[in-house]
C-alpha cells in the first residue's frame, strides 16, 4: 500500500512540474491567477458544501463515502468544463472546440454514476446481500 502512495505522489509532482513548464509560456499569468483563485473559491463555497450536505442527507452507512467520491468527481468535471458548457455555440475558429463537450460531460456524469452504482451493489452483493452499515 506505501508503494501504491509514493507512485501515487510521484506521479501527481511530476504532472504539477508539467503544468509549471507549461505556466512558462502563458504571457498574461494574471488571468491564470485568476482563474485557479475562482477555482479555489467555487471548489471550497460550493461543490465541497453541496458534497457534504448530500452525503450526509441522501446516504447512510457505508455506501456514504461512495457517493461523496462521485459528487466531488462530478463536481470536478463540471468546473472544468463550465466555461465551455456556459458558453455554447459555434467558435470562429473550428479548431478552438472541435468536440461536442456538453454531450462529452454528460457521458462523464452518466459514467460516473455508473461506476458509482456499480461499486455500491458489489459491496452490497460481497456483503451477503446485506448493507455494509448494517
Amino acid at each position: 500500500m506505501r508503494a501504491l502512495r509514493v507512485t501515487s505522489g510521484a506521479v501527481g509532482v511530476a504532472f504539477m512540474g508539467v503544468g509549471v513548464f507549461l505556466l512558462m509560456d502563458v504571457r498574461d499569468l494574471s488571468a491564470v491567477l485568476v482563474w485557479l483563485g475562482g477555482a479555489v473559491v467555487l471548489h471550497d463555497v460550493v461543490i465541497a458544501p453541496v458534497v457534504l450536505l448530500a452525503g450526509l442527507l441522501l446516504v447512510r452507512g457505508g455506501a456514504r463515502g461512495l457517493v461523496r467520491g462521485a459528487l466531488l468527481v462530478v463536481g470536478a468535471l463540471t468546473a472544468v468544463a463550465l466555461p465551455v458548457l456556459l458558453r455554447p455555440g459555434k467558435t470562429a475558429n473550428s479548431s478552438v472546440l472541435p468536440l461536442d463537450y456538453p454531450r462529452n460531460w454528460l457521458i462523464a456524469l452518466v459514467a460516473a454514476a455508473t461506476v458509482t452504482a456499480i461499486r455500491s451493489a458489489v459491496r452490497v452483493l460481497g456483503s451477503g446481500g446485506r448493507r455494509p452499515d448494517a
